[in-house]
């Protein structure tokens, strides 16, 4: 893997009693780049997410982050790759409410015994635009912010990649623009690697590529996607036959 290319897979098949929810995809995700999976329900996306960022085993193939390859590290040395390069985040945003904002965002690296300084933790919500809520408790944050903490909480390792699972998935229309704005300047800004599923095409218009998948395998791509561009190509690949 050359330095421009934060994840790869290769020949990625994911069978799970006889579902074959990955079926040979091959794809690359550049780094500094922002790409949206998109497909039909069921076509693979949330296994492709789940096996590119380590937290599901393929059946064959292979997936490297960061010039890492995953296959053969063990669970102890896979638990480190997640926990130090890797990012990800949920729909829901899995907050502890008895938590601010600051000690929610600090709670992966506390589990994991190592503890970060003050620094770390301002730097992770400043880069999110949350610095002035880190005393706040979940419970007194809009949704957006809710999710901006969770955010916050996945790049406080400065991870080589971010994934994100339906990340405005749980937020209105306002509230989940703002999120994408934020999302579309980490990568603008900072260079942060961004692969995101959404069945959404607005949402999917602020990444930089759109992969569509169908029946586990890679069924097309756009560059520089519009939402219409999106809708229309989706609706094309729903409206194929089985």
């Amino acid at each position: 893997m050359t330095s421009t290319t934060a994840v790869r897979l290769t020949a990625l098949r994911h069978v799970h009693r006889d579902v074959t929810a990955l079926d040979g995809v091959d794809l690359d995700f550049r780094t500094g780049s922002f790409t949206a999976v998109m497909g039909p329900s069921g076509s693979g996306k949330s296994t492709l997410l789940q096996c590119a960022a380590g937290l599901d085993r393929p059946t064959s193939g292979s997936v490297e982050i960061d010039g890492i390859a995953l296959q053969g590290l063990s669970e102890r040395r896979l638990t480190l790759l997640r926990r130090d390069r890797i990012g990800f985040v949920f729909q829901a945003f899995n907050l502890v409410p008895s938590l601010t904002a600051a000690q929610n965002v600090a709670l992966p690296l506390r589990l994991a015994g190592r503890r970060p300084s003050r620094t770390q933790i301002r730097e992770a919500l400043a880069r999110v635009g949350l610095e002035r809520r880190a005393r706040h408790r979940p419970g007194e944050l809009s949704g957006g912010q809710q999710q901006r903490v969770a955010i916050a909480r996945a790049l406080i390792t400065r991870p080589a990649v971010l994934f994100g699972d339906e990340p405005t998935g749980a937020l209105d229309t306002g509230t989940s623009r703002e999120v994408l704005v934020m999302l579309r300047e980490l990568v603008d800004r900072e260079g942060q690697t961004i692969v995101m599923v959404t069945h959404d095409p607005v949402a999917a218009a602020y990444a930089d590529r759109v992969v569509f998948l169908v029946d586990g395998r890679v069924g097309g791509e756009l560059a520089a996607p519009s939402a219409e561009r999106v809708a229309a190509q989706l609706a094309g690949l729903e409206a194929v036959p089985c």
